[in-house]
């Protein structure tokens, strides 16, 4: 991740007018310049709850274990200058969006479309609680589906075709949208936001009324007082009266917002972008076919590899189907130690495994606890190699073609090893 973060901010900030400086002595680390004004104006927004912007940042790093070590400034999502300059490159995008994008993908057989739309859930004091990013895919003459919104992480742009195929000009998927996504993001917005409502509300309760009784008991004995004539407790029992009343309303107040906090409601749900997703050109090329993954292949291998991290005790969730740059999450629970793992199938014994660009940028991001698992003779007797710990440190070759990676394998006559040598990493046969 903090990798990913300083590409990101690296690449966005010559678009927002501040400079920042890489420095070389330190990973992820810049010195920036003054904070324009343009960034600045986001702190105006309505709505916007971020803390104000400094008019210029000290040093600082996308990595906390490096921001700790040498006393940075550790800047994050949620950091009101990384939210700052999210906000003004998304802006800035806003009309190239509108006009939509194409794609070429060794995943599809045909064209397709893909839209994103962004949704809020809103409560009753119109705060945003949730907003989310939604991607469906629309075919010809099949089913909507739904897609994790990386999806175009693995593709590779494209000119668009003249004229353009049909499914650029089919109606929007709004009902299904609605009925398989949005629906269940809000109950289960609605679900968090009441669990937290009813805690906040529990304690209101409970401070309040305490407050309100401590003060009933002064009164009361303020008022014994002011009946005995004992001097200045008439003034006492004015005060205890209007502290009393000052809590019941706050009371009252506090009950009433959290009622309006208990309603949701969707808002704001719009398309944002459009994908027109083609067929890469060069697919059925032989050197190109073999980087397309084998669906039956991958199953095996995908089944050999949690299998096998069950049988050593982990606890293993399927993810694949997330586009999260890897397939499984495996975690021992008596060490605590948490595998990102992409698992590869090969259906020989030998052959070549294929990391897409976001796998590849994952496993730069995660070098300490992503995994690499290569199931060879998936076609037989399936066989998982030793696991490969940090796999972003091989001799990945680069296809510029269709911006994929490969490494070779051959575990015909023993398993696969890594073999580390001075200035090079690859795999021994």
């Amino acid at each position: 991740m903090p990798e990913t973060l300083a590409r990101f901010l690296a690449d966005t900030a010559p678009y927002t007018g501040i400079t920042l400086r890489r420095v070389s002595a330190l990973p992820h680390t810049f010195e920036p310049g003054p904070t324009p004004a343009r960034l600045r104006r986001f702190e105006s927004e309505p709505g916007c709850r971020l803390p104000t912007l400094a008019h210029r940042y000290p040093r600082f790093s996308t990595d906390r274990g490096v921001a700790e070590e040498h006393n940075l400034e550790w800047v994050t999502p949620g950091h009101p200058l990384f939210e700052a300059l999210r906000r003004s490159v998304a802006e800035d995008a806003r009309p190239v969006f509108g006009d939509g994008a194409c794609f070429y993908s060794l995943g599809h057989s045909g064209p397709t479309r893909l839209d994103f739309y962004r949704a809020r859930v809103v409560d009753g004091l119109d705060h945003v609680i949730h907003e989310r990013l939604f991607a469906v895919e629309v075919k010809e003459d099949a089913e909507p589906r739904l897609c994790e919104p990386a999806v175009l992480g693995n593709m590779q742009p494209a000119q668009p075709p003249n004229p353009l195929p049909s499914v650029a000009h089919l109606p929007e998927a709004a009902d299904f949208l609605h009925q398989q996504a949005l629906s269940g993001f809000l109950e289960e917005v609605r679900a968090e936001r009441l669990e937290e409502v009813e805690r906040i509300a529990h304690h209101v309760e409970l401070s309040l009324t305490e407050l309100i009784a401590r003060e009933d008991e002064r009164i009361g004995r303020f008022t014994e007082e002011r009946d005995r004539g004992v001097e200045g407790a008439a003034g006492s029992l004015a005060l205890a009266e209007q502290r009393q009343a000052e809590l019941i309303a706050r009371r009252d107040r506090r009950r009433d917002e959290l009622q309006q906090q208990r309603s949701l409601t969707l808002q704001g749900v719009e398309r944002i972008a459009t994908a027109l997703v083609l067929p890469h050109p060069e697919r059925d090329r032989p050197d190109i076919r073999n980087m397309r993954p084998d669906p039956e292949t991958e199953a095996i291998a995908m089944r050999v590899a949690m299998k096998c991290e069950r049988a050593a005790g982990r606890a293993v969730a399927d993810v694949h189907e997330k586009n999260l740059g890897y397939d499984l999450t495996s975690l021992d629970t008596q060490s605590g130690e948490l595998r990102l793992i992409e698992v590869k199938g090969i259906a020989a014994s030998e052959g070549t495994v294929v990391l897409t660009p976001n796998e590849k940028r994952v496993a730069e991001d995660r070098r300490d606890c992503y995994w690499l698992y290569v199931v060879t003779d998936c076609g037989t007797e399936p066989r998982l190699q030793d696991p490969i710990p940090d796999p972003a440190r091989l001799g990945w070759h680069e296809v510029t073609k269709v911006d994929h990676y490969y490494l070779s394998v051959n575990a015909v006559t023993q398993p696969m090893e890594v073999r580390e040598e001075p200035g090079h990493y690859g795999a021994k046969r």
